[in-house]
């Protein structure tokens, strides 16, 4: 569903944010991306979403090419920064419809899928009120239902549990289960190495721009919890 080949991306002034960064996510996979601040991890997202060009290598995205074909891209997957800017003088559900319009997703098939997931995050009865209005975890469970109206194969999420309170962290964590469970997948980074360690398949973590390791979940905490992990790269920039 994503592949990431030798991806290498130079700022400005020579520094690299990303070195010859290589992974692959699978159709089911919840895969983590996991690393200290500036270790790549949104530099590598925003090349993903098409959103940052990348010196070397290349990324695809359900088989295609997100350079050369970036729209084809677009239409199988959704983005959720870790604090999306959103269309603050629409409505919630002039939003939702505005990005349903540019996923070309039928009437019928909206209505459904922006009651269901308004009334499951619990935002349903304020859709007719301004976006500026919105909490920030309105807002944010908003961006989240815009992400789900088109059904996209491939979800990907900067911090998505930031600014939710319990109860939508819990909605959010079951509607991802069920999203993979079709054979979609997630590529998400996230700091709460807790919720990382119970929810992913697959985790990947990240250091100075680099993979340090990749692998699933099970195999990689068999004998050591995923905090122990992220300190012993964070320290020495190794594992053994």
């Amino acid at each position: 569903m994503l592949e990431i080949r030798n991806m290498t991306k130079v700022y400005k002034g020579g520094k690299t944010a990303v070195s010859n960064l290589s992974l692959t996510v699978h159709g089911g996979d919840i895969f983590g991306f996991i690393g200290h601040n500036g270790a790549g991890k949104t530099t590598t997202i925003k090349a993903i979403v098409g959103i940052h060009g990348f010196d070397q290598g290349e990324i695809l995205v359900d088989g295609k090419n997100i350079c050369k074909e970036p729209l084809a891209c677009k239409k199988v997957m959704a983005y959720i920064p870790d604090n999306p800017d959103l269309y603050e003088y629409l409505t919630g559900i002039q939003y939702l419809n505005f990005l349903a319009d540019l996923y070309e997703v039928s009437a019928a098939d909206r209505e459904e899928r922006i009651q269901k997931e308004a009334k499951d995050f619990g935002i349903y009865q304020a859709l007719g009120d301004l976006v500026s209005t919105y909490s920030h975890g309105m807002k944010q469970k908003l961006a989240i239902i815009g992400a789900l109206v088109h059904e996209p194969k491939l979800l990907i999420l900067d911090e998505p549990f930031v600014g939710l309170d319990p109860e939508a962290s819990l909605m959010l964590r079951q509607k991802m289960y069920a999203f993979c469970e079709k054979g979609s997948a997630i590529f998400f980074s996230t700091h709460v190495l807790e919720v990382a360690e119970k929810l992913c398949s697959r985790i990947g973590m990240i250091s100075e721009g680099k993979l340090m390791l990749e692998g699933d979940t099970k195999d990689l905490t068999k004998d050591r919890s995923l905090e122990d992990i992220f300190m012993e790269v964070a320290k020495h920039g190794k594992t053994d």
